[in-house]
């Protein structure tokens, strides 16, 4: 900011280049107003227009250039872009092939004879033969090479920002397609192509720079962070030449044997497993106008890259922000990515923080009919893939003597011994696959769950095992949308039986119950009928009473849908025989949970359970009212329950209180069995209305109006 108001900064009437970038980012730093930043562009542009003075360069100018075209690109108009294109096209292309000459220091003893500069050399060391570019080596360098440096730098988001302004329209077909192709060969002349307009010509150099870092980055560097360089300047040009041949599709036949080549040199080699991505998203956007199927590209990508490099957490990023880009072209076009799901899922599970809001997005497109229960599985097993991958990277990091398979006939005593077992060997295969595998079942990974809980503890884990529970509800809020009868079917026995086989996290598996046990009312909302369809499995899950003790919420939601489905209202199909059998098995837990024992020896159950089953054993009698005289005897008895010292020892007063009041407001339902039909049992036809939605929202208010009518307290007077 000014340090007074009187101090006004202008680059107006600035002729010097540095001082014009010192006020220029300056300007640009105050507010970035459009107006402002219109400004500095217009006298930049001006600048670089006219041959500027000996001592004066360029290069000075084009970080702000590039600062302007990021913060406002509307600020310069289509002239001064096809000023800037035309010097861009030559600072790439005919840069200096000679070293520059060391400055001297100005000291006395400096020598005024230099020696004449050398020519620049490419990274293995080899005197370069072609044009100049990023990539080419030297001592010193001249101003014209940092210019060529400068404007590769800012390349993309020129051409992104005015490369296809004024273009052509590509041609639709492949044979105008090949005529562009040609009429592009024969102005790669130096003659003809400085007869291109400013953009078209800009877009060949460009090409052109790009096939030179493309073939330089093939030489053996001599310094490693020469070949990090060469590794980043190859993704880069990948991606212009992307951008290129959206702009022009005549470049497109060009590009696709050149790329590959590429990809069959690099696509084994770990370390280039970044560049892969821009080169599959090349072949993905422009395959149609190539005839070039892209599903083997696509195919290595999905398979080899996060099996073996899960690990890198900028790999891992960039890999997801990827297949979110091209989610939806992936689930029109390919069946790779949704196949590869469980690949996928190994990036999530070992850098599960950074990338929960990734998935957040990309989940949705990997689910359907075929794939929603492997996913199911998979997300509950996630941190077990977890502590399965930290395995599996010990392992590999074991010197090749300790890599032996262990003896068949010993018990593994360690993770990694189990890792090499012949028992637990296709255990780990499973969890670690690379694809879909809809036909293996998964109830052969519980020997492994209880094996990696060793693992449990593991920050790793534990933060992994913190996602399930968002990306779960996420899932049965898309699998909601297009799941047909079967498969909620399907869905609600396996979270029945999953609710069993979980990895030994306390927390984990609290969090899984809570979302496992709202999600199964979504589930009967959507399909009631399931309750009468599934009468065996869910007969068998709520009449186990440890299942009150290990997993009461979803013990509760089971409890509360049989009240609540178990009706001819909601599928014809319920019969007395089933009520009664319902009945009689709700009925012995709740007498095998409210029995009174010895002091030392009476259990604690969740009170809220307690509830539920009195109020599903009150809403079935009211459907078969033979069974009235049974529930309301029990019901009677929870006053000797509550006061029992056994009990009042392991209870506190205000859950004992609540159960009394519920058992008491039920029983005098009981005594208006009419009342008690219409509440639980409406008609068919009114079952599913709004006035009995309400009656249900409002039943414990219904319930204790009930209770005050039968039994009025001194000064009521019902109105």
């Amino acid at each position: 900011m000014s340090p007074c108001n009187d101090l006004i900064l202008s680059c107006d009437e600035i002729q010097d280049t540095k001082l014009l970038s010192l006020v220029s980012s300056v300007l640009l730093a105050q507010g970035n107003k459009k107006a402002e930043v219109s400004a500095v562009g217009q006298r930049v542009v001006k600048v670089l227009e006219r041959r500027l003075p000996e001592g004066q360069s360029a290069r000075y100018l084009l970080p702000i250039l590039s600062n302007v075209i990021s913060l406002s690109p509307e600020s310069l108009t289509e002239e001064q872009t096809n000023v800037v294109s035309k010097k861009m096209a030559d600072w790439l292309r005919y840069a200096s092939m000679q070293q520059g000459v060391a400055q001297p220091s100005g000291g006395f003893f400096s020598n005024p004879r230099t020696r004449q500069p050398g020519p620049v050399t490419e990274v293995d060391g080899a005197i370069a033969t072609d044009f100049f570019t990023v990539l080419s080596v030297g001592q010193y360098y001249t101003q014209d090479q940092w210019l060529n440096v400068q404007a590769f730098s800012m390349l993309r988001n020129w051409l992104l920002c005015y490369g296809g302004k004024g273009s052509s329209t590509p041609h639709s077909d492949e044979a105008s397609g090949m005529d562009r192709s040609a009429t592009s060969m024969v102005s790669a002349t130096s003659t003809s192509s400085r007869l291109l307009p400013p953009k078209e010509r800009l877009r060949e150099k460009a090409f052109e720079y790009c096939q030179r870092l493309i073939e330089q980055s093939n030489r053996r560097p001599l310094k490693k962070e020469d070949g990090d360089l060469q590794k980043a300047c190859l993704i880069e040009a990948v991606t212009i030449m992307d951008i290129i041949c959206k702009q022009d599709s005549s470049y497109v036949y060009r590009a696709v044997s050149f790329l590959k080549v590429l990809h069959g040199r690099i696509c084994g080699d770990a370390t280039y497993a970044r560049a892969l991505l821009p080169i599959t998203q090349f072949f993905l956007n422009h395959s149609k106008v190539a005839a070039v199927d892209s599903d083997a590209i696509c195919k290595h990508l999905f398979t080899d890259v996060p099996a073996q490099l899960f690990h890198n957490p900028s790999l891992a990023f960039e890999f997801v922000q990827f297949c979110k880009d091209n989610s939806q072209l992936f689930t029109e076009t390919s069946s790779i990515f949704r196949q590869s799901f469980p690949n996928l899922f190994k990036f999530l599970a070992w850098n599960s923080p950074p990338l929960i809001s990734e998935f957040v997005d990309l989940l949705p497109f990997l689910l359907e009919a075929g794939t929603a229960i492997e996913i199911f599985h998979l997300l509950l097993d996630l941190p077990c893939l977890t502590a399965a991958l930290d395995v599996q990277l010990r392992s590999a990091a074991l010197p090749a003597s300790e890599r032996a398979a262990s003896d068949p006939a010993a018990k593994p005593a360690t993770c990694l011994e189990a890792f090499r077992h012949p028992l637990y060997k296709s255990m780990f295969q499973y969890l670690l696959r690379t694809k879909s595998a809809p036909e293996d079942a998964p109830e052969r990974l519980i020997p492994l769950r209880q094996l990696l809980g060793s693992l449990a503890s593991s920050p790793r884990v534990v933060q992994c095992a913190e996602t399930v529970p968002v990306l779960l509800e996420l899932f049965f809020r898309v699998v909601a949308e297009f799941a047909d009868g079967p498969l909620i079917n399907q869905l609600v026995v396996l979270l029945l039986q999953r609710s069993d086989q979980l990895y030994e996290i306390p927390a984990f598996k609290d969090e899984v119950y809570r979302v496992l046990s709202s999600q199964l009312v979504m589930l009967c909302k959507l399909r009631p009928a399931l309750v009468v369809e599934l009468s065996t499995e869910i007969l068998e899950f709520s009449g186990t009473v440890s299942n009150i003790q290990n997993k009461e919420a979803v013990f509760s939601h089971v409890v509360w849908a049989i009240g609540e489905y178990m009706s001819v209202s909601y599928d014809k199909r319920c019969t007395v025989e089933q009520i009664n059998r319902f009945f009689e098995t709700l009925e012995a837990v709740l007498f095998e949970i409210t029995q009174l024992r010895p002091l030392a020896s009476t259990p604690s159950y969740a009170p809220r359970a307690i509830s539920v089953l009195m109020a599903t054993l009150t809403k079935l009698a009211a459907r078969s009212q033979d069974l009235i005289p049974r529930v309301s005897m029990f019901l009677s008895k929870m006053r000797t329950f509550v006061r029992s010292p056994a009990v009042t020892s392991v209870y506190c007063e205000e859950d004992l209180e609540e159960i009394l009041i519920r058992a008491t407001e039920l029983m005098n339902l009981l005594k208006m069995p009419s009342v008690a039909q219409f509440v639980f049992t409406p008609p068919v036809e009114v079952a599913r209305t709004r006035v009995q939605r309400e009656v249900n929202d409002s039943l414990p208010f219904a319930l204790r109006i009930v209770t005050r009518l039968l039994e009025p307290t001194p000064g009521f007077m019902p109105g």
